[in-house]
């Protein structure tokens, strides 16, 4: 299973946030890339630098024969035509992309490390997970979405849009 979790809290080429992230749903389902499923759209706190609007997130099941590099190469492309512009870590974003898993590889020592680090943390990609793919487990804690997410304090988790 190949998932990737998107972000946006800022306007941009592409509109509101929760139309660039509409926008990239398309865009995950074309040049070799195939959307299989997404979640609904989540509205959140930001993680990090909390002087920020709210997020709008989700999370996207894809298929691909892409290899994880060329895949992360396809993301960052689609961040950039949403005027993606990387400045301050955790802070505002047209688009925000982020391979989350690829088919339960573990991977530390080269980009893009997998699975994504502080998925445990993050309520913003647990719930879509646990809302479009119940029977994911984490590669390394063998975990679900939903086993995680019930190990973190909920205040502040977001709405549906």
């Amino acid at each position: 299973m190949i998932l990737v979790a998107l972000g946006s809290n800022s306007a941009g080429p592409w509109g509101t946030p929760r139309e660039a992230v509409a926008e990239a749903l398309r865009h995950l389902d074309r040049g070799g890339i195939s959307l299989v499923k997404a979640s609904k759209l989540l509205v959140t706190a930001p993680f990090g630098v909390t002087d920020q609007p709210d997020f709008v997130n989700a999370v996207a099941e894809l298929r691909t024969a892409l290899s994880p590099e060329e895949l992360l190469a396809q993301l960052h492309g689609i961040e950039r035509q949403a005027g993606r512009e990387r400045t301050l870590r955790w802070g505002p974003r047209t688009l925000d992309l982020d391979l989350i898993d690829y088919h339960g590889l573990i991977r530390s020592d080269a980009p893009p490390l997998l699975p994504h680090p502080g998925i445990a943390e993050r309520i913003f990609v647990l719930a879509p997970i646990a809302e479009i793919a119940p029977q994911w487990r984490h590669p390394v804690t063998e975990l679900t979405a939903a086993e995680m997410l019930a190990r973190l304090d909920h205040e502040g988790e977001g709405r549906l849009l």
